[in-house]
């Protein structure tokens, strides 16, 4: 292997290492906290993997995050489906910006947590008023970043599409959807990062199943402190391993000459 192989290969290593001993750094040093404290106030992180190792014997682990999983990826997907569409229509006619941009910039600043009342009044207790919330929490962000997307691409490129003939379909199809597409990773990461929060919070109030059932389940039935961590720690860990899917998707060489060089 030449040097370049090995600094490549050397580089990977590290990126991989060091989170790796910064959590178990973390995890050695709340540990010894824990150890030194008379009355603990939480449990240390052998309790939480064994309160893990219980919620997968009593077929509870895989059942939460599915239910979890189910909401999210319904909510979402429903969300990607009408968002992206209507903010590209929205940022390629201006007239209908104008008209709908302020409604739009008034709901936004709504944490969609305000809505679990109606939610609940209009869909009762269950997986539509979290498929409903995770829908809202998702619509307006990835709106905005469709119009903002097609707001940003160069006058230059649309123009040379002009130039050379393209009918209007062709024009978007060959010209406004590539051009948009680095961006409008960037947007559905971030809307799924909102999603992946309200589903959380949904499920506190809104259902009975789901990891963020678990936790005020958790605390409710025995003060069981450490189901509520590991349920914490279960919700870091798949917001993680699905926040990497999309930087994985920032990286395609379809994609990766929108982020700058």
């Amino acid at each position: 292997m030449d040097s370049d192989g090995m600094k490549k290969v050397e580089r990977n290593h590290i990126r991989w290492l060091a989170p790796l001993l910064f959590a178990v750094s973390l995890a050695v040093i709340w540990e010894w906290t824990i150890r030194l404290q008379a009355a603990p106030l939480v449990p240390g992180p052998w309790a939480v993997a064994k309160g893990i190792v219980e919620l997968a014997r009593r077929g509870l682990l895989i059942k939460y995050v599915v239910a979890s999983l189910f909401r999210v990826t319904w909510g979402y997907l429903l969300a990607v489906v009408t968002a992206i569409p209507f903010g590209l229509y929205l940022g390629w006619h201006r007239r209908a910006a104008m008209a709908l941009n302020p409604p739009l910039q008034i709901l936004r600043p709504i944490s969609p947590l305000a809505w679990i009342p109606l939610a609940i009044l209009w869909f009762g207790v269950g997986d539509l008023a979290a498929v409903f919330l995770i829908f809202l929490a998702s619509f307006l962000p990835l709106t905005v970043s469709a119009m903002n997307a097609v707001g940003g691409i160069p006058a230059i490129y649309l123009q040379a599409g002009r130039n050379f003939g393209l009918s209007q379909s062709r024009l978007i199809y060959k010209v406004l959807y590539p051009a948009v597409m680095p961006k409008l990773i960037v947007g559905l990461r971030l809307a799924f990062g909102i999603a992946w929060l309200v589903v959380v919070a949904a499920e506190m109030v809104a259902v009975n199943s789901g990891l963020g059932f678990l936790i005020i389940d958790a605390r409710n039935a025995g003060n069981r402190y450490d189901l509520v961590i590991a349920g914490m720690a279960l919700i870091g860990a798949i917001g993680v391993t699905l926040d990497a899917v999309f930087r994985r998707l920032e990286r395609l060489p379809a994609l990766r000459w929108g982020h700058g060089t």
